[in-house]
């Protein structure tokens, strides 16, 4: 305890009005070895233009830490004084409570820089900035790793896992974890036991850029850097993860029809109007499906029992394209795939369609003959099986892709297109094989 004080005093000691000015980068250093409130309190005393220069090179976590000590009206007042980048960094870091006062405050003083920096605040829908943890802590690389640990056990709430080495000129340049930094001998310093960064993100990074860079490169978390290359947040693992988990959670609702936005608890109103549109327009792709029946009406009034057997092509063909279409938009979801691998996602699916189509096609036939007594029959839906789940696999691998390739969302189409399309193969595929085979077929 006495020699975490001595530490403190001597810290306090050396930071005088002439050390601050001639020194910002020692001072910021020597600032993150204090308290945050002692630290604050010690800034406040001292010329602005001090304060604007060395701010910059405080590192994040102890800026933050330290910007949360002033006064409402200080916050307002040296928010309004600072580059707005640097500004939005710090506004970023504060609670959603916190941030509307200091705004409100900083429109009563500076309108035009508070509407400005409200502004910039908004980062665009799946963007890795919507994505990221703005609680991040970085300190330089000469840092001790007794130093670094004084300063952690002061943080309130928890202490992120992955912590960042800068440089002197603030650059990113390496990173390290609480368990190396417990097991390695205290009087080294970061850079010593710090490992190079393999991969960073941009703000503005879309979400599956995201997703792309966790899948190619396996690490625990991904630093977010903003415009000026300064770090502003991390990405975890487990951020990414949940993210791309409740965009498949919400590509299943919306490939039947139902809207994202509805949960299980939505009122029945609400469920209404957003399934309502989808189920009349999969009634008009239900009557496409009916005219090709009718188109045959003849042929089935002659032989009966191609009546009765209609659901099962049509529902076999159904399955195999709805398995095609979940497996392509799982690929497509997590970037396994893009739209340039269409053709071999195509011959894929061709291919299960074909050998299910064949045991399927044996399964099938066999008990139409048992039922019927009819070879004809027999071959009809047995032929009929392989072609369309054939056309079936091949259409759920190529909708989504389709859809997506002409800037349409997969997850919102492609189910009715689909269905449409398995409808109609099942259809045709059983009724013209069945007029083909005409002759060999029982009447009435």
């Amino acid at each position: 305890m006495s020699a975490a004080k001595d530490t403190l005093d001597s810290a306090v000691e050396q930071l005088s009005d002439e050390f601050l000015n001639k020194f910002p980068l020692k001072s910021a250093q020597l600032l993150g070895t204090l308290p945050p409130d002692e630290a604050a309190e010690l800034l406040q005393q001292q010329a602005q233009h001090i304060i604007y220069r060395l701010w910059k090179y405080l590192p994040p976590g102890a800026a933050e830490q330290i910007f949360q000590q002033f006064p409402v009206d200080y916050q307002a007042q040296f928010i309004a004084s600072l580059d707005s980048h640097i500004a939005v960094g710090l506004l970023n870091k504060q609670s959603q409570e916190a941030l509307q006062v200091l705004l409100a405050k900083l429109k009563e003083q500076h309108s035009t820089i508070a509407d400005e920096l409200s502004e910039l605040l908004v980062f665009p829908e799946n963007t890795a900035a919507r994505m990221m943890n703005k609680k991040v802590q970085a300190f330089y690389s000469d840092t001790t790793l007794r130093e670094v640990l004084a300063q952690l056990k002061r943080l309130d709430g928890k202490v992120p896992d992955v912590i960042y080495v800068l440089n002197e000129q603030q650059d990113l340049v390496g990173e390290t974890t609480l368990n190396t930094l417990v097991g390695s001998s205290s009087s080294k310093t970061l850079m010593q036991v710090a490992t190079p960064i393999r991969v960073t993100l941009n703000v503005m990074d879309h979400k599956d850029q995201v997703v792309e860079a966790f899948e190619g490169h396996k690490v625990r978390a991904i630093p977010v850097l903003d415009a000026q290359q300064q770090l502003v947040g991390q990405i975890r693992f487990f951020d990414a993860y949940q993210s791309t988990k409740e965009d498949l959670a919400s590509d299943m609702q919306t490939m039947v029809g139902a809207s994202k936005d509805e949960k299980a608890l939505s009122s029945s109103w609400f469920a209404v109007k957003k399934r309502l549109p989808w189920l009349q327009i999969n009634l008009l792709t239900a009557f496409a499906a009916a005219a090709v029946v009718g188109a045959f009406e003849g042929l089935i009034a002659q032989v009966t029992a191609l009546a009765i057997l209609l659901p099962v092509a049509a529902g076999q063909s159904g399955n195999a394209g709805a398995q095609a279409l979940a497996v392509t938009m799982r690929g497509l979801t997590l970037r396994e795939i893009s739209t340039r691998h269409w053709y071999q996602v195509m011959l894929k699916e061709m291919m299960v369609g074909l050998l299910n189509g064949i045991a399927i096609a044996v399964t099938c036939g066999i008990g139409v003959y048992l039922w019927s007594q009819s070879l004809g029959l027999a071959l009809v839906i047995a032929l009929a099986m392989i072609s369309s789940l054939v056309i079936a696999g091949s259409s759920g691998a190529i909708v989504p892709i389709a859809l997506k390739k002409f800037g349409l969302d997969p997850a919102q189409s492609s189910s009715i297109v689909l269905t449409t399309i398995t409808d109609i193969a099942g259809f045709m595929s059983f009724l013209g094989i069945a007029l083909l085979l005409s002759d060999m077929l029982p009447k009435g």
